[in-house]
């Protein structure tokens, strides 16, 4: 049921390892939703943010942090308590996505094919391959590419990084790599829109956090040149994930498609982001834009869709 809110307040920045991709996305979206005619409050949020909504008072709120702290159930517990309805995903489905091993044990029960992984301490991943190359380590709980290493075949080591002191990621997921295609596929309300195949800028190894976020960082395909039957599969899968997690608003999920000459033939479920950039380079924006929404449009949808329980 699509609601009609005043004032929005736009919950931004924070302090993940995100926070400056939050402030664009939050930017970005207040300057829209004004040009709507909202009224806007701009929040960079702090740990007092209870404090701060309880004084405010917002009609609702737009939630445009990225990361731990705004990803991960931490923020939608608080407005569930303060009872201000907000966007995207709630609570559990939060909890779950940003967590990579218990999504993808959701993913696997729901029949959303996923790669082989295991979870590890960082010193032990370190100290041995614990799994053969080539194989991808990163966080459990972090997002935006962020402390991602692919370890390929020529590598006697695993990265030593992961050793370093001022490593401050937690546990990381050894997840088998899966070669070829980088495919995502949003999700809005109750229906998939369209595919995009990432192409890595050249001199960038994979889809990182420059990549994503630099301007020419990467190449968007879209729609992603491969077969109907695939690009309805996938657009199946993204809606079965998000599903399987109990998202709500708009979801993005990422794939990988080994379609290459010698390849697999496999088509892996990576993640689903439950509150994807909103960035001028990010990707919701430009598949909605494909399934023929303005960004303010894209923008207002999510608002109108906000609540509490979800």
């Amino acid at each position: 049921m699509k609601r009609s809110y005043q004032h929005a307040a736009i919950l931004m920045g924070g302090w993940s390892a995100e926070r400056e991709v939050s402030l664009n996305s939050g930017a970005a979206c207040a300057a829209a939703l004004e040009s709507a005619g909202y009224r806007v409050t701009r929040i960079d949020v702090d740990r007092r943010i209870a404090e701060t909504l309880s004084a405010l008072k917002p009609d609702v709120c737009f939630n445009a942090l990225h990361g731990k702290g705004g990803e991960d159930g931490c923020i939608q517990g608080i407005l569930e308590i303060l009872q201000i309805p907000y966007t995207h995903s709630g609570v559990l489905a939060s909890a779950l996505a940003m967590d990579k091993a218990r999504a993808k044990a959701a993913f696997r029960a729901a029949g959303v094919p996923v790669a082989e992984s295991l979870v590890a301490k960082p010193a032990e991943a370190a100290r041995k391959h614990l799994m053969t190359p080539p194989y991808v380590i990163k966080p459990v709980s972090e997002g935006s590419s962020v402390g991602v290493f692919i370890v390929r075949e020529d590598h006697e080591h695993p990265p030593q990084e992961l050793t370093r002191p001022d490593w401050a990621f937690g546990d990381v997921l050894v997840e088998r790599y899966i070669g070829g295609r980088e495919l995502t596929c949003a999700v809005m309300g109750d229906r998939a829109l369209g595919i995009i195949e990432i192409l890595p800028a050249e001199g960038l190894s994979f889809y990182d956090y420059e990549a994503k976020y630099a301007k020419g960082g990467s190449r968007h395909i879209l729609p992603a040149q491969i077969s109907p039957e695939i690009y309805e599969n996938i657009q199946k899968l993204a809606l079965d994930a998000h599903n399987a997690l109990g998202c709500r608003g708009v979801s993005r999920a990422d794939f990988r498609f080994d379609d290459r000459v010698r390849g697999t033939g496999e088509l892996v479920c990576l993640e689903v982001n439950t509150q994807p950039g909103m960035t001028a380079t990010s990707l919701v924006p430009e598949l909605a834009a494909h399934a023929g929404l303005t960004f303010g449009e894209l923008v207002r949808w999510i608002v109108e869709d906000a609540s509490c329980d979800r």
